[in-house]
């Protein structure tokens, strides 16, 4: 079990699911140092907290996004307005919501809202949105340490309006100078945008290079 204090088990401790530890708390200092070592917290809201680090890693390094040539003319053709940190907390809510709607529950519960609201005005969390005639259809949120964004979630009410966000924040990250995006877990979608997996020693060793 965790306590409140700065200090986590090391990750090559983790059961074979990637959970490493229980307990502990969702602060800015805790949150902060956990994404810094290759941890994230994930649970349900009648469960204690619960930090995860799984091996293999899923990474996206943003120069090998894959735009697709339908993702092409999308990008290009107007339909979509693309905005940062314009709507951060309807974006989280909207993350929310759809993981209810598929799961019937989600991990993203108040606690967590309230924890990284509180990141996004201390500058370390970030949303990126997609708009369509004035309404928010798509988008992400996660946390920018260094040269690392480390992806949470992401939303879409309209077809390609979260690849949309994705992938004009992951040119923006570029332009900003970020070598690694975060992707947490291997799916299909992100394997599509360019997504590969490492391993977790490779990965916490670039964190400590590019999270300064």
């Amino acid at each position: 079990m965790l306590t409140d204090a700065l200090q986590f088990p090391e990750p090559s401790l983790a059961n074979e699911d990637g959970l490493l530890a229980i307990g502990g708390s969702l602060s800015t200092e805790l949150l902060l140092l956990a994404y810094k070592s290759g941890i994230f917290p994930w649970y349900n809201d009648d469960e204690p907290i619960m930090w995860w680090s799984p091996n293999p890693r899923c990474v996206l390094y943003p120069k090998n996004i894959i735009v697709s040539k339908s993702m092409h003319t999308v990008l290009q053709n107007g339909k979509f307005r693309f905005t940062i940190n314009k709507a951060f907390l309807q974006v989280i809510k909207q993350c929310q919501q759809i993981n209810k709607n598929k799961h019937q529950g989600t991990w993203i519960h108040s606690d967590m809202i309230e924890a990284y609201h509180l990141l996004h005005l201390q500058g370390h969390a970030h949303s990126a949105e997609t708009w369509h005639n004035g309404e928010l259809v798509g988008g992400l949120y996660g946390i920018k340490i260094g040269q690392v964004f480390f992806g949470e979630s992401m939303f879409s009410t309209q077809s390609n309006a979260s690849k949309f966000a994705f992938i004009k924040y992951v040119q923006y990250l570029q332009k900003e100078n970020v070598q690694l995006i975060d992707c947490q877990i291997h799916s299909n979608h992100l394997q599509s945008l360019g997504a590969t997996l490492i391993d977790r020693s490779a990965f916490i060793n670039k964190l400590n290079i590019l999270c300064q």
